[in-house]
């Protein structure tokens, strides 16, 4: 299954942010075991380093972000996806629809966000952090 993790996902497990922390770092541990791969954008690791930084720091927050980048593929956002983006009407919110693009150019399954009503266009399953686990410890 692959999974696209959005900004609020890495926002909080960068900053421990809790109580979603409990499942954002549960669910960024699943890479690679069964038969998970995450993905996130550059946009969302741009957003998640922001926020990151202002609490703890650029040299922090780069460390951080590196260390992520081991454990999480990185999709892209070029010109189709940017353009697919802003044409479509049914998406409000440019960076939300940059995400869903690139999530489906790289065959993501779903999206897991803390923001699932930003995704009321989707056509694939939009899904929070707590519920994807919960669902998969259900379906074992």
């Amino acid at each position: 299954m692959r999974l696209f993790v959005d900004a609020n996902i890495l926002v909080a497990t960068l900053n421990r942010e809790y109580p979603l922390f409990t499942w954002s770092s549960r669910l960024l541990s699943l890479q690679g075991k069964q038969h998970i791969t995450l993905f996130t954008s550059p946009l969302c690791l741009a957003i998640a380093f922001y926020f990151s930084s202002k609490k703890s720091g650029k040299k922090v927050a780069k460390e951080k972000i590196e260390m992520l980048l081991n454990h999480i593929g990185i999709t892209a956002i070029d010109e189709e996806i940017t353009v697919k983006a802003i044409k479509n009407r049914q998406i409000d919110d440019f960076e939300d629809g940059m995400e869903y693009y690139s999530a489906l150019q790289h065959r993501c399954d779903c999206i897991v966000t803390e923001n699932q009503k930003d995704f009321y266009f989707s056509d694939i399953e939009v899904i929070g952090c707590e519920e994807f686990l919960l669902n998969l410890k259900n379906n074992k």
